[in-house]
């Protein structure tokens, strides 16, 4: 090769190497120009490990900073609003647990009080406390995960094993309910699929005494590690403006400073009548939105402990004809019960017109349903206000700035759960 290849500002063909076209590219000789900086774009997703999910960040890089990125979902849509159109209020139970499938019976609970609202239906006293106790074990599970998960991205492995056994037993609590662990359809329009066997809430409240003993080995072992604190500390801020701006809810935004849990502020079930505190932080970093959920997890173990307490034995259907569905030996035995039991699981039932939009506070933040209904069997229309989708925007403001590693440490902090993002 000429040595003129190597003069400042000559051209140099290399449309040998498959270039579409000629291209004028200038050699430097100082390698400090050509290297002016190290930008460039990187695609972290969507089947990446630490994506919790299938996400996809596209990340301008500066070194090991993010300078500019763009957080992209939709790979798991599954049209659960469609689907909930052309389903009956009965049959889209099913399909509730597949939002945030984490703590499915919080998804179970809101639903069915959605359109026992617009029926004005009222379910008995007993029905009312499991629910809150499903809530509330749903909820520590979620919690759980989120803390554990986040602590095995950063390297801190042992520690989601303590989670996890307790994560188990909790999952066991809930099979004596209704045969299912992970994705549950307990509840019924007016009820729930079965009554909590005899003796279960004592297995709850030792639960909830082993699930506290094992919470403060937990906490000693990892809130003020110092390894922990340099990974979470002031690491992917997000303050109490920022959250506002984005609609973000539950713990990521008390985490922020932002003093609203829709348990206490907005009550439903009987939230009114139980002692819990809500934990707020100031901050908003990643360690403020770990300490917040630890501290959820404290409470809504009182909640249980509470609820197990009051259980009285009862009814756990409300008697309304429209939703209550016959016992099996009604069914059996009797002409009138077979036919109503055909008519309920093939045409479903009626909920009158109207709309309405229920909200409870779920694990991640404020779970609403949306339903307009014209009087047939399925709702005219859907909406489902899921947390995740809130929370994955603001994920792009959070990150610039901080490091790669640091991404992994934000995302996990806020819990992004594919099922009830991409709906």
């Amino acid at each position: 090769m000429s040595d003129s290849k190597f003069q400042n500002d000559v051209p140099l063909d290399i449309a040998r190497w498959g270039m579409p076209s000629r291209l004028d590219v200038t050699i430097k000789k100082d390698t400090d120009d050509l290297f002016e900086d190290s930008k460039m774009l990187v695609n972290i997703g969507p089947t990446h490990p630490a994506m919790h999910g299938a996400f996809r960040c596209m990340a301008k890089l500066n070194g090991e900073v993010i300078e500019k990125s763009y957080c992209e979902f939709g790979y798991t849509h599954r049209a659960k609003e469609k689907l909930g159109e052309n389903r009956t209020y009965h049959q889209f139970v099913v399909y509730t647990d597949r939002l945030n499938y984490c703590s499915a019976l919080i998804n179970n609970v809101t639903y069915a009080m959605s359109v026992e609202r617009m029926m004005g239906i009222e379910v008995p006293e007993r029905t009312i406390w499991i629910r809150m106790i499903c809530a509330e074990i749903s909820r520590v599970i979620d919690h759980l995960i989120c803390v554990g998960i986040n602590a095995v991205d950063l390297g801190a492995f042992s520690y989601f094993t303590y989670g996890y056994q307790q994560r188990e037993r909790a999952y066991t609590l809930i099979e004596k309910l209704c045969g299912a662990r992970l994705t549950t359809s307990y509840t019924r329009i007016g009820g729930l699929m079965s009554d909590a066997p005899e003796g279960w809430e004592k297995e709850v409240k030792d639960w909830v005494k082993e699930t506290r003993a094992v919470l403060a080995e937990m906490d000693k072992l990892l809130t003020e590690n110092r390894i922990w604190l340099n990974r979470t500390k002031d690491v992917a801020v997000f303050n109490k403006e920022q959250c506002l701006q984005y609609g973000f809810t539950g713990p990521n935004a008390r985490a922020a400073g932002i003093n609203i849990d829709l348990r206490r502020d907005q009550p439903c079930m009987f939230y009114d009548k139980v002692d819990f505190e809500v934990p707020v932080a100031q901050v908003g970093d990643v360690f403020d939105r770990y300490y917040v959920r630890l501290e959820e997890i404290k409470q809504s173990l009182n909640i249980i402990t509470q609820c197990a307490d009051r259980m009285k034995p009862g009814p756990i259907w409300s008697e309304d004809k429209r939703t209550r569905i016959p016992d099996k030996d009604v069914v059996y035995n009797t002409m009138e019960g077979l036919i109503h039991h055909f008519k309920f699981f093939m045409n479903g039932f009626n909920v009158p017109k109207g709309e309405a939009y229920t909200a409870f506070e779920a694990a991640n933040g404020e779970l609403g349903f949306y339903i307009v209904s014209k009087g047939g069997p399925m709702a005219h229309r859907m909406r489902i206000r899921s947390p995740s989708f809130w929370h994955y925007q603001g994920l792009d403001p959070m990150i610039k700035g901080e490091y790669i590693g640091d991404l992994v440490a934000a995302l996990g902090s806020i819990n992004v759960i594919a099922g009830e993002l991409d709906r």
